[in-house]
């Protein structure tokens, strides 16, 4: 039995309890008619919760037994009212009964913790899968991954856009529809995000229903796991610090009762960040309820570093026309990832430097191919805040699929990439810090630079 159900049980006891009360009245001025009326309800109450007793944990348990003996006990009452009655023992009766039907409800019935995932964009669902398959296989939770809406946004904060990503997700991931579970009802044990911005993001925007700052208010236990990992670097590095001290503290890490950190160091910097801006605001947080709030145990993103044979991974026909030799062998593979950041900082110099890239390449392809796989916001933000680089970038894009001597990948399914690939070259992001796990060669692009240089 889930907790929900449970509760909604428990408050039709609650009011049977409720209706003994008036039962208890109605005999004592004699209102037989109305209290017969109150005793078949009662009865019929009784009858569909030990029938959803039933469907949820089979025929034979205790709480239906006890059921059926507050109906046999009504149906007496009933049978004698006319002769007259004690109205005290009829409700001590009825009382005895109803209290017998809720400790076993409460003492005898299993109840499995629900626990509820809530991804916006499927090309980050690798910060989450792990956790929802280790919940899925444990006998005592019921695990779902509700895929939820998200919306670009126009430069007034209005919502434009939306986009709903349930049909993107891995083949043994089941997906429940996010118009169907209602977590106001369901009240599940835990929640899972991996968007923290809420209303803050000024390009995206999840459904305001699924923000942090609601799903706080119908659960114990909000989670909130960041989407990307971050450089490791010293709690003491101040230079480096400075340009990721923006991450915490959002509506994910102010809401959530656990944030999910990649490490001790991360950990570190969430809580000293988080200290500055609350002290900023007038408030006083004690350490010691960040440092059980904030967990440095490891992104779920490394979980997913599995290092597949190239053999083993499917890739579209086209694709592998262009990475296998004539002879069958393989071509060296570079994956080449773009970041928004350095979009929105270089403006014309970074399309000057993807066009040196594709120059670079498309005269290798007998022996290299290039697995070009730009950051999946690129359209959604670059578009909102830089229409004209966008304008421009897009004829680059275009072109580059038309040509067909690259690979461009726009799957949610970032492992893939870093699995067949040889080496990583482009922009820092997420992106590099799981390939560096791999062992494989990573070379950051210089945008200042004419070549393929740091």
């Amino acid at each position: 039995m889930k907790k929900w159900e449970q509760h909604k049980i428990l408050e039709i006891i609650e009011s049977l309890r409720k209706a003994h009360l008036s039962i208890q009245n109605f005999i004592s001025n004699k209102e037989y008619e109305v209290t017969l009326a109150l005793l078949i309800d009662c009865q019929e109450s009784a009858i569909s919760v030990g029938t959803v007793i039933e469907e949820i944990e089979g025929q034979g348990s205790a709480a239906v037994s006890y059921l059926e003996e507050y109906c046999e006990t009504i149906f007496v009452i009933s049978e004698e009212m006319r002769n007259g009655l004690n109205d005290k023992e009829v409700f001590l009766s009825l009382n005895d009964s109803i209290e017998k039907i809720e400790n076993s409800i409460i003492n005898d019935t299993i109840i499995k913790k629900e626990i509820v995932f809530f991804p916006y964009n499927a090309s980050m669902w690798d910060s989450l899968e792990s956790i929802y398959l280790a919940a899925k296989e444990d006998p005592d939770c019921d695990a779902y991954c509700v895929p939820i809406p998200y919306f670009d946004k126009n430069s007034d904060g209005s919502f434009r856009e939306m986009h709903y990503e349930g049909d993107k997700y891995p083949s043994n991931i089941q997906i429940t529809d996010w118009k169907t579970y209602s977590f106001e009802e369901r009240m599940p044990d835990a929640i899972y995000i991996h968007n923290p911005y809420d209303e803050f993001n000024f390009v995206t925007s999840v459904h305001p229903r699924f923000y942090a700052s609601n799903l706080c208010k119908y659960t114990k236990m909000l989670v909130y796991v960041p989407y990307f990992v971050l450089e490791e670097m010293n709690p003491d590095d101040h230079e480096k610090i400075e340009n990721i001290k923006h991450f915490c503290f959002v509506p994910g890490t102010v809401y959530a009762n656990r944030v999910i950190l990649q490490s001790q160091n991360i950990r570190q910097i969430y809580i000293n960040e988080y200290i500055k801006v609350s002290e900023k605001q007038g408030k006083r947080i004690r350490r010691k309820e960040l440092e059980k709030r904030f967990l440095g145990v490891g992104s779920p993103k490394f979980d997913n570093m599995n290092q597949k044979k190239k053999e083993e991974i499917e890739i579209p026909g086209e694709w592998q026309k262009l990475v296998i030799k004539q002879d069958g062998s393989w071509k060296k593979i570079i994956l080449y990832n773009i970041s928004i950041s350095a979009l929105l900082q270089h403006g014309e110099k970074m399309i000057e430097k993807i066009e040196y890239v594709f120059d670079f390449f498309k005269v290798k392809t007998e022996e290299i191919i290039l697995w070009w796989r730009p950051h999946p916001l690129i359209e959604a933000t670059i578009g909102s805040m830089r229409p004209e680089i966008w304008k421009q970038y897009k004829e680059l894009l275009d072109q580059y699929i038309i040509e067909g001597w690259g690979i461009y990948d726009d799957s949610p399914d970032v492992h893939r990439a870093i699995d067949f690939s040889d080496a990583y070259y482009g922009d820092s992001s997420s992106v590099v810090q799981m390939y560096q796990e791999t062992g494989k060669p990573v070379l950051i692009q210089n945008v200042e630079s004419s070549d393929l240089r740091y």
